[in-house]
């Protein structure tokens, strides 16, 4: 149950996220592997935002250059004003303090557990108030997401769900225009995922706060006005009130979702017309013909 309906001092509100094109490339036993093949994404102001798909799709690593962590290998990556690709490295320093709050998974791995959830929110708003930035007191922080009543507690006297939303306390302690979550509810019961959730959309609404979570939890999904499935290292659909799209990449390129790659696999000659109805794809009647290789 959330304690009390106050509000933050301060309302900055979100920033848009625009990618065009990107790739990204790591290295792996001495191969490369493109972790990122040409995401074509936009995120608008204030947007609530799901990365569904496949372990190994490239959800984590996408979030992680929205985040300013690591530097695209290809394509453009926008944030707001920022260009994240050319940003120089103090620069990132101050998008990554200011900017963006992120929510690792695990509360552990977001917070210092020999000081309270006062004591956290107020050093993640330490960078923030340096640089010039009018933010709200800590306890106010906390009593966004539901912990004004615990914000002297030992962390060790927390429940899992109320360490997670001190995290969350701390990711959005300076008013960031773009908040991540790298699975925000996993390990949690459906009561206290739901208090993160509710959390997260209040965070949104007072704040006003660009928000993007992976998440593989189905009913987490279900929650989400908006969901982008990352399949191969690209945007593979979407979904919008609970329903699934296919979207056409910039380049033309339309992926199919898994059931349709049953009737049509790779390969498969597709007819695109038009019809009164609109477009249509549809499958030739007869099958596609390999030439055989030389001495075949």
């Amino acid at each position: 149950m959330r304690e009390g309906p106050q509000a933050p001092s301060e309302r900055r509100g979100g920033l848009a996220v625009t990618t065009r094109g990107l790739v990204h490339i790591y290295r792996s036993e001495g191969h490369d592997v493109a972790a990122l093949s040409g995401v074509d994404l936009t995120v608008r102001e204030g947007e609530v935002v799901g990365l569904l798909g496949p372990s190994g799709a490239g959800k984590s690593t996408l979030l992680t250059l929205f985040g300013g962590l690591l530097r695209p290998s290809a394509g453009t990556l926008h944030v707001g004003p920022h260009d994240l690709g050319r940003l120089d490295e103090a620069a990132l320093d101050r998008y990554r303090a200011t900017e963006v709050g992120v929510v690792l998974q695990g509360a552990a791995r977001n917070l210092l557990p020999y000081l309270t959830a006062r004591q956290n929110v107020e050093l993640a708003q330490r960078a923030a108030r340096a640089a010039g930035r009018v933010l709200p007191p800590a306890a106010e922080v906390l009593a966004l997401v539901g912990l004004r009543r615990r914000a002297s507690t030992p962390l060790e006297r927390l429940t899992p769900g109320q360490l997670q939303l001190t995290a969350l306390a701390v990711a959005v302690a300076a008013h960031p225009g773009l908040l991540l979550g790298d699975e925000p509810t996993s390990q949690l019961d459906h009561g206290a995922r739901d208090e993160v959730l509710d959390a997260i959309r209040e965070v949104n609404r007072q704040v006003g706060t660009t928000v993007v979570i992976v998440t593989h939890d189905a009913e987490v999904a279900a929650r989400l006005p908006r969901t982008v499935t990352i399949r191969d290292g690209r945007v593979g659909g979407e979904g919008r009130s609970g329903e699934e799209y296919a979207v056409v990449a910039a380049d033309g390129s339309l992926p199919l979702p898994p059931p349709a790659l049953l009737a049509l696999p790779p390969g498969t000659l597709v007819r695109v017309h038009e019809d009164e109805d609109g477009w249509r794809l549809q499958a030739a009647d007869h099958p596609v013909e390999h030439e055989e290789e030389p001495g075949g």
